[in-house]
């Protein structure tokens, strides 16, 4: 696997590209401000960009969502500072697969890695624990409770699919369903999880220990 990293400081770069070559991965280019991230991005389309979330020039979030115009798109981990529920949407719908914190980039950029290449989500422990408070906080004071268990069992398999970043293609052939079956139950499931975008069904699965 080629990766790019992208972070204003060097010695953060330092310490990342050793982690990415013990673990067998090429690091093919070091960027230290968003707009150089995109140019060297687009000159050596790399397999992986490591970005961080606030770079001079561009953020992170804005690289991602230009990497994902490329006729190749590479996977995108965000490092950030930021463990908030709107970073980390923003960075998903800018084509993030994997969210982490800086304080425990050591411990999660690998399984990070291994998880992005294998096309599936990642975020770090910690964010998961905030997401997971802070739902169960918003359900309580808003005298709610949880929907999910008024999926049916086929919208729980879409769910948890499409949750993987299955497209709904896949689904269809992996449940050997019609497309405009995986549709529907995708719109039904959404519905009532009163979820409205792919970024927000990642984060639902999160909450729910459906992906980790």
């Amino acid at each position: 696997m080629r990766a790019l990293l992208a972070d204003d400081h060097s010695i953060v770069r330092r310490g990342l590209r050793g982690l990415l070559e013990s673990a067998g991965v090429t690091v093919v280019a070091e960027a230290g401000d968003g707009l150089e991230a995109v140019r060297l991005c687009d000159e050596h389309r790399p397999d992986l960009l490591i970005l961080d979330i606030g770079m001079p020039k561009l953020s992170g979030i804005e690289v991602a969502a230009r990497a994902q115009k490329l006729d190749r798109p590479p996977g995108v981990i965000i490092l950030s500072v930021h463990g908030d529920e709107s970073y980390i949407m923003r960075a998903l719908a800018a084509g993030a697969r994997a969210y982490l914190l800086k304080s425990a980039t050591d411990e999660d950029l690998i399984p990070a890695v291994r998880a992005v290449s294998a096309g599936k989500p990642f975020f770090s422990p910690a964010v998961t624990a905030v997401l997971v408070e802070d739902y169960v906080r918003q359900l309580q004071q808003r005298g709610l409770t949880d929907s999910y268990h008024l999926l049916t069992d086929r919208e729980k398999e879409v769910l948890q699919l499409l949750a993987e970043g299955r497209s709904n293609k896949e689904v269809a052939s992996l449940l050997d369903l019609g497309l405009s079956t995986v549709e529907t139950h995708r719109a039904n499931l959404m519905q009532k999880l009163n979820l409205h975008n792919t970024a927000e069904i990642v984060l639902y699965a999160v909450r729910k220990g459906l992906i980790v």
